[in-house]
């Protein structure tokens, strides 16, 4: 469940630079850049999504203007897999979870 982004990946003409276009936008008019995965706090999507780039261990940095994402790759990496992240950043349902049942969600009774 949860709404899977369209990416489209187009290259660029900067060697190890790799740039997805989505059908929507996660910073407004704002530019956000982030270099390292300390720069990427807080709850904003452009930061969510940041972080979890930077996880794949294949991303030097990360750019991202309205609905634009363009990712300088690590050294020797490949943009593989990387379209994929972007793709789920709002999906918060996978295959092999268990919806919880109603006892799960019932408060604790006071004793």
């Amino acid at each position: 469940m949860g709404q899977l982004v369209a990416v489209t990946e187009k290259a660029s003409t900067s060697p190890g630079v790799v740039r997805f276009e989505l059908n929507r936008a996660l910073t407004g008019m704002g530019h956000e850049y982030f270099g390292a995965t300390a720069e990427a706090f807080g709850p904003r999507p452009a930061a969510e999504l940041a972080r979890r780039l930077f996880a794949t261990g294949r991303v030097a940095a990360v750019h991202v203007y309205a609905n634009i994402v363009t990712v300088e790759l690590a050294k020797g990496e490949s943009s593989a897999g990387l379209g994929d992240v972007v793709r789920n950043l709002y999906r918060y349902w996978h295959a092999g979870m268990q919806p919880p049942t109603f006892d799960d969600l019932q408060p604790e009774e006071e004793a």
